[in-house]
């Protein structure tokens, strides 16, 4: 399962059942899971842990050094969980030691070709970055979130469960959950009500969804007003959800 050609490091650990094609570089310091998948052309350096059931295809550089300035080649890591899906092209750096120390990718994710997870950057569960897609460091993605081709994250942007970013949109403020986002700068539209169909969201959710969507960017309410408006609404999980994602933010809501 492993190519003979494959360049690995003797202090990296492999799990069973794993296949490495040629001309993959595996570094020192790296953990790969069980039955993962990685193609030729492949550089993965650590620390670096990855989990099972991973896909990695050509090209891909995981793990790497950050280009941030501020780097000095400190200690850092790469975290990234399970059932993942990393095609052609995609680059992860590990973390700095100004910030969290660590770069983590949760689970069933799709990072499509060149898509960019910059230094500290945190993303959930089922998240889908599309081809070019780019976070700077920094950055955080909720669950089920969907960032469009040659989408922009800015450094510090949260960018909420269940949101949608539009293709090429540019955001330096937090996109909060729910909603979908276009343009640049990135503007909000509307509340993400298909991908919250495909996902099992009820009708009596969706709406309430976008009752609190309305109540934030139609009443011309401060974030502060709009957080007491939609907390009057109750206590289901969608407005949990919404409120957590508003109360995190640090830079502002796109607007």
């Amino acid at each position: 399962m492993i190519d003979s050609q494959a360049i690995i490091d003797p202090s990296a650990t492999i799990g069973e059942n794993v296949s490495i094609g040629p001309w993959t570089v595996i570094g020192p310091e790296v953990v790969i899971g069980d039955n993962c998948q990685i193609a030729s052309h492949v550089v993965i350096r650590g620390p670096s842990f990855i989990g099972a059931n991973n896909k990695i295809y050509q090209f891909s550089t995981i793990g790497d050094d950050t280009p941030d300035l501020k780097y000095k080649g400190e200690p850092t890591k790469l975290i990234i969980g399970d059932d993942n899906v990393i095609r052609e092209g995609v680059t992860i750096h590990r973390g700095t030691v100004q910030d969290r120390g660590e770069t983590v990718i949760g689970n069933k994710n799709l990072l499509m070709a060149y898509a960019h997870v910059g230094h500290d950057s945190v993303i959930g569960d089922n998240v889908i970055m599309v081809n070019n897609s780019s976070l700077a460091g920094h950055v955080t993605v909720g669950d089920w979130a969907i960032l469009s081709g040659y989408s922009l994250i800015h450094q510090y942007v949260s960018v909420g469960a269940h949101s949608f970013v539009g293709p090429a949109a540019f955001s330096y403020h937090d996109v909060p959950a729910f909603v979908t986002a276009f343009g640049s700068p990135a503007e909000p539209r509307t509340i993400n009500k298909e991908g919250l169909k495909r996902r099992g969201f009820t009708t009596e959710q969706i709406a309430l969804a976008n009752k609190a969507y309305k109540l934030l960017y139609r009443r011309g309410l401060s974030l502060e007003e709009g957080i007491e408006a939609i907390a009057e609404l109750g206590d289901d999980m969608v407005i949990e959800t919404l409120l957590n994602s508003l109360k995190a933010s640090t830079r502002g809501i796109i607007r």
